[in-house]
């Protein structure tokens, strides 16, 4: 088996949407993150990370060589204004691909577990890429749709923005389990390695020295919350 990512992190290329939503800004789905932190590091092209979170409103312009990182909770939009890739590190890898991001759909959906869900897949491998593109767009706009709830006149709802967050909370409560035996496996092996680690050198010893190795991740493209997303997946995983 490969080496983990450092820290248990989640890498992604990201290539973010240029289709144009219904309130005219080209870009991805609105989203928050329950557990996991994110980063920005743009590597091309031009845009805009626009955020709501307790302090109100945000806009952070994003050119080739920017980075911006966000805690859990923060609802962000990748905006597009031209050629914007990004590389997108996650933490807690495992969490994110198993439904960690919570879409700003209208409360009413938000309410229904079955309605979020209906709302949130798209085709299976079967479709063909447009379908699927087509399905991706469908769903941003549904999320922009309930992002502008969060700021009419652009300006803060906090009861709205609280909403969102129990909305979140109660949606993923029922893969908390699995997410905690998830994060836990892959908390307790870093640990143990870095505690051995530590030990050995203390010990004046190599450790695991000699077993180090280069690492090139493999690539798995699919159409994601804000675009083109490509999953930089270590070689030798299982």
């Amino acid at each position: 088996m490969a080496p983990p990512f450092p820290a248990g992190a989640l890498a992604s290329d990201l290539e973010v949407y240029s289709a144009v939503a219904p309130d005219g800004l080209a870009g991805g789905t609105p989203h928050l993150h329950t557990v996991a932190s994110e980063a920005y590091l743009v590597v091309a092209g031009r845009g805009e990370l626009h955020a709501v979170d307790g302090s109100g409103l945000s806009v952070t312009p994003l050119a080739a060589g920017d980075t911006v990182w966000f805690s859990p909770g923060v609802v962000h939009r990748a905006v597009n204004h031209g050629g914007l890739r990004l590389r997108v590190v996650m933490s807690h890898a495992g969490l994110p691909e198993a439904g960690d991001a919570v879409m700003t759909f209208p409360d009413a959906v938000l309410a229904d577990p079955a309605l979020y869900a209906s709302a949130a897949v798209l085709p299976g491998p079967d479709a063909s890429p447009h379908e699927r593109l087509v399905a991706a767009h469908r769903r941003r706009d549904l999320a922009v749709e309930g992002y502008a709830d969060l700021a009419p006149g652009g300006v803060l709802d906090p009861e709205a923005l609280a909403r969102l967050h129990r909305r979140a909370a109660a949606l993923v409560r029922p893969r908390i389990g699995r997410w905690q035996s998830t994060w836990r496996s892959a908390h307790d092996a870093a640990e143990a390695a870095t505690e051995a680690q530590l030990a050995a050198l203390a010990a004046g010893k190599p450790g695991s020295l000699a077993s180090g190795r280069i690492v090139r991740p493999s690539t798995a493209p699919a159409y994601g919350m804000c675009g083109l997303l490509t999953t930089l997946t270590l070689e030798g995983e299982s």
